[in-house]
């Protein structure tokens, strides 16, 4: 395999018309890749930042086996690669001159790569976080379900959702863009669970349908109202609307520290089916 077997290039439509149907083809492990493409193909890349974004396609005889995006100021975001790929991609990367920041990427691909960037650059990689990332099987709701009922939120609710968006950021040690159009939360669909007076107690977000697939992302519930099975009917209902649509792929990423809320998925008929990486890059880069 060679180098100039990715073709890269800065134009989203053309990335698409070679790589989009690649994208759709497994959309549960593709999750990040679907949802960033559309939401670059609704809003564009202005929002990462200045500088073009860059994407890439690994065709041999005419199939493509892998892509990758970069967006301005974000790190290198590959579908699965094998150690070969990985290489020859940080080899074309380097050629270019393109400064990588981090990977995120399934586990192993995110492994090979950082070993492959270490190569060709002198790179340091340190792991920054580890995910859980688990798809649908049968949704099994939980018995007994919570007093109260789910309630798809409004414009009215705007507040309440991006205070408890931002708790829940603050929770999994993220840092939110300060503009709310900007955050990754700013395109979800929202649900609370309610108590019978109508007090919210619980929220769930989801994905719009892409490639067959929802993602439910965030689920939070603050800390003083946990323990009532809250989390899990809200996400119960946020499932069941997504499958509703049409949906043939509800995913969702855990944080493996967590076990009762991996527990809850697994109950609620979540399978996981990979862990995801993030390394930080740092020392030497291309020049």
């Amino acid at each position: 395999m060679r180098p100039d077997d990715w073709h890269l290039t800065e134009d989203l439509d053309d990335f698409l018309a070679g790589g989009g149907e690649f994208l759709r083809s497994r959309p549960a492990p593709h999750t990040t890749a679907l949802t960033t493409m559309e939401r670059l193909r609704t809003h564009g890349s202005a929002e990462y930042g200045d500088g073009a974004a860059l994407f890439g396609r690994l065709e041999r005889a005419g199939e493509v086996d892998a892509t990758f995006h970069r967006l301005p100021s974000r790190g290198l975001a590959p579908t699965s690669l094998t150690p070969e790929q990985a290489d020859t991609l940080a080899a074309r990367l380097v050629d270019l001159g393109h400064a990588v920041p981090y990977v995120t990427a399934d586990e192993d691909t995110a492994t090979v790569f950082a070993q492959a960037w270490q190569r060709h650059t002198g790179a340091t990689s340190k792991l920054r976080v580890r995910l859980h990332l688990y798809r649908l099987g049968t949704l099994t709701p939980p018995e007994p379900y919570p007093e109260g009922r789910a309630r798809v939120a409004g414009e009215e609710d705007h507040a309440q959702v991006v205070h408890w968006c931002h708790e829940f950021a603050a929770a999994v040690d993220e840092v939110l863009p300060a503009s709310w159009a900007d955050t990754r939360f700013a395109d979800k669909h929202f649900t609370f669970w309610e108590t019978p007076d109508g007090t919210p107690v619980s929220i769930a977000g989801s994905t719009a349908k892409i490639g067959g697939m929802v993602r439910v992302d965030p689920v939070y519930t603050p800390p003083h109202l946990r323990g009532h099975g809250y989390a899990a009917a809200v996400t119960t209902e946020v499932t069941r609307a997504a499958l509703a649509t049409g949906a043939k792929e509800v995913v969702l990423f855990t944080d493996p520290g967590n076990p009762t809320s991996n527990a809850l998925y697994r109950r609620l008929g979540y399978v996981r089916i990979t862990d995801w990486a993030v390394y930080d890059f740092s020392g030497a880069t291309p020049e």
